[in-house]
Parts: structure tokens; sequence; C-alpha cells
């Protein structure tokens, strides 16, 4: 191993040590900071105008005002939290743990153990309206070191996924919904108009209320790294309706979905939400199962009474039969899930994190290559991360700096950074 790989090695291990360390009962120390980079950033701005755009695409009222309270309002409500005593919080803990949806080891390197984790600090906690601790601007797309982690990383992150499940959309309505002069199909590539019905309101607002909860969970330490999120919504042993399996998830997944049956979205939006990190296919359905349940425990509502879930013949909960899915056919006795299409393409958009990711590791790598030429030391952590790596990731975003070192090498990253230099940004 080299001496710098060595050294950048040290530093995330150093940085890793902090943000476990870092207290999680209180809102994080620098989502401030967070909010001026955000807001400085153009990439970041123009990302959030393109979701609003999106967002008022939405033909159902409801859902469309809905969703641009969600994303734009700074005084939204957090309704799931609301009312909320400390006694009622441990209760909902106790629930998850006895339904083994969550296993209290995966909260060990959490301050303020399993309750912080399921209930991050949020503003006005307890209140008739508790508020976003971080806005919705500002917040990464996901834990430091991941896709999309410097500030304004979410909008960036949710404009891509948006566009990406409404192209998916296009592309199966022309390849499977086109019909041909004989009356038979044929494939026409992406098209908005076909003989098939894709709902398209929920194409457009599934990816928006997907990560809603990142402004809770992915708040800003002071330097300039982020809190530690606690996966649930599983135990990690027997989660397949007792059989082994594995259900755990990013903690912002749940927290999202309870907010959304919280506000009355439809089974089919909800469930659709609740797609992201696994479509219900391939023996997964029971993932999106215990996600539902565990956000209706944080949400306090019956998941079955409220349309979310069913009862089968085994006394197992399952995806209901929306839309026209159980006309005629039992597909649970025939051994197959209610699956609408809606769920499988919004879990296809939301597989940006596969270039995502290793973007901003390597972005990481080559902006620590050079951070000496602006005056910055890796080692000097919060200097570093606050006025440096969170800055230019910020206003350059990791996928644009990956594309440019393969095609122009370490002076095209230089330059991009020179840019920002020269704008008083670095």
């Amino acid at each position: 191993m080299s001496s710098r790989l060595l050294m950048l090695f040290s530093c995330a291990a150093f940085t890793a040590g902090f943000v476990s360390a870092a207290d999680q009962t209180v809102p994080g120390a620098g989502n401030g900071l967070a909010e001026t980079i955000a807001s400085n950033s153009q990439f970041v701005q123009s990302a959030k105008q393109t979701l609003l755009s999106n967002a008022q695409g939405i033909q159902d009222a409801t859902l469309r005002n809905l969703t641009l309270d969600a994303i734009s309002n700074p005084a939204t409500c957090i309704t799931h939290r609301a009312g909320l005593t400390a006694a009622t919080k441990n209760a909902i803990v106790q629930n998850l743990v006895n339904a083994g949806l969550i296993n209290p080891a995966d909260a060990s390197g959490i301050q303020g153990g399993m309750v912080a984790g399921v209930f991050p600090p949020v503003l006005n906690d307890g209140s008739s309206c508790p508020q976003l601790p971080l806005s919705f601007n500002a917040s990464p797309g996901s834990s430091f070191g991941g896709h999309h982690s410097y500030p304004g990383g979410l909008p960036v992150h949710e404009a891509n996924n948006d566009q990406s499940d409404i192209n998916f959309a296009d592309l199966y309505r022309g390849s499977y919904g086109s019909i041909g002069s004989h009356g038979l199909p044929v494939v026409k590539g992406e098209k908005k108009d076909a003989a098939v019905f894709i709902n398209q309101d929920i194409i457009l607002a599934a990816p928006m209320w997907h990560d809603w909860a990142k402004p809770i969970v992915f708040q800003w330490n002071a330097d300039g790294t982020e809190f530690t999120e606690l996966n649930f919504g599983g135990a990690g042993t027997n989660d397949a309706w007792g059989a082994p399996g594995d259900s755990r998830t990013g903690g912002h997944h749940i927290i999202g979905i309870a907010e959304s049956m919280k506000r009355g979205l439809s089974p089919e939006m909800v469930i659709t939400q609740a797609s992201a990190h696994s479509a219900p296919t391939s023996g997964n359905e029971y993932k999106v199962v215990n996600w539902l349940s565990a956000a209706a425990m944080l949400a306090q509502i019956d998941p079955v009474a409220a349309g979310y879930l069913i009862v089968d013949s085994q006394n197992n909960l399952r995806l209901p039969p929306l839309r026209q899915l159980g006309a005629g056919v039992n597909l649970n006795a025939n051994g197959q899930t209610n699956l609408l299409v809606e769920y499988a393409l919004h879990n296809l958009s939301d597989s940006d994190f596969n270039l995502s990711g290793p973007a901003v590791s390597d972005a990481q790598v080559l902006l620590a290559d050079v951070a000496s030429q602006f005056g910055y030391d890796p080692s000097n952590t919060t200097t570093y991360n606050t006025k440096y790596r969170n800055v230019a990731l910020s206003n350059l975003g990791a996928e644009r700096l990956l594309m440019i070192y393969g095609n122009s090498g370490i002076q095209g990253v230089v330059t991009e950074l020179k840019l920002l230099r020269q704008l008083g940004l670095i």
C-alpha cells in the first residue's frame, strides 16, 4: 500500500469513528452550514427546480399538493411524529422488537440507541407540528461516503431517479403497450401514450416520497460528516414469514413510508414507494411487507384496515390485490405476488446508486489527491470536509468528476476545481 493510500485509509477510518461518536439525540450541529453550501450550488438548485416542475405534473390534486408540501415547504409538519411522548416512542420501539422488525444490536453504535435511530431528533418534537431539522434542499443523498453524500445530494439524487422512473414508464409503454396495424403488439421504443395503463401520478410521486426522511436521518455533524443511520424493518435472521431471510434496510426508507401512511396516501402509492429498495418479486415480497408493517407501527395505524396489507389463508401478511388484480384469480393462492408494474419500475429507477456510490468513492480519492494544490489537508477533518470536500461535490457532483477523470485525467479534475476557486466557493 502506497503512503498516500495509507494516509487516505487512515483519514477514512478516523472519520468513520467520529461519525459513530456523534450525539444523535439533538439536531446536527452542522445543519446550518450545509444549508449555506447547498443554497450556493446552482447544481443543487437546478435539481430542486426539476423536481418541482415534475411534481406540478401530478394530476391528482391531493397527491400533488401533499408532494409539493413535503419537498418544498420548510415548515411542513412531520405528521407521524405529532404529539409523540418519550413513553410512546419507547413503546413503538418495543413493538418493533417484539415483532422481529428491529435488531437491538444494530443500534449499538448510535448514541441514544434504538429510540434515536427510529426517532432521530427533529424541531418542535412532541408538538402538534414537529418540523424537519434540515431542509430537503440541504440533505445528503445517503450516508457519508455513499452516493450523493454532500449538501443538496438529496434533490440531485431524486431528480435523477424521478426522470429515470418517467423514462422507464415510457419505455415499458412503448415496448409492451404499442399496437401495430394488425391489432397486435409491436415495439416502438419510448412512448407516452399506449394501449396499457401505467399510473403516471405514481411514477412521478414515488421517487420524491421514497427518500423524504433523509433530512431527518442524515443530519450533518459539525465536522462535515453525517449521522449514522439505523437499519431496521427486520431482525436479519428469519424475516421471511419465519423462514431465513434478512429484510433490514435503511431507516429513512421505513420512516418515509410511515409519513406517507400517516398523510393518508393511497395503498397503490405507498406500496410503490415501499418497493424502492426491493421489488416484491423473486421471493422478496416479505421484505416489502415487513417494511410496510414497521412503517405502520411508526404511524400507529392498522395496515390491514388501511388497505396496505392483507392476511392470506396461511395467516401471513401479503400485498393486497389492487386495481383489478383480484378480478377472478387469486394470485396468492397460486403461489404468486399481487404485483403492479409501478412497483418494479420504481425499484429500477432507484438503482442509480450502482454508479453514484462508486462515483463518490472515486471522487473522494481524486479530491484528496489534489487537495494540497488548493490549500487543504485531508487529515484536518473539519476544514477539509466543510470547506472543500462537501463544497466541491455539492457544486460539481461525483458522477461528473468520474466522467471527467475517465476522459481527461486528473488535470481535468483540477480544471473543474479551479472554476470553484475562481467563483470563491473553495
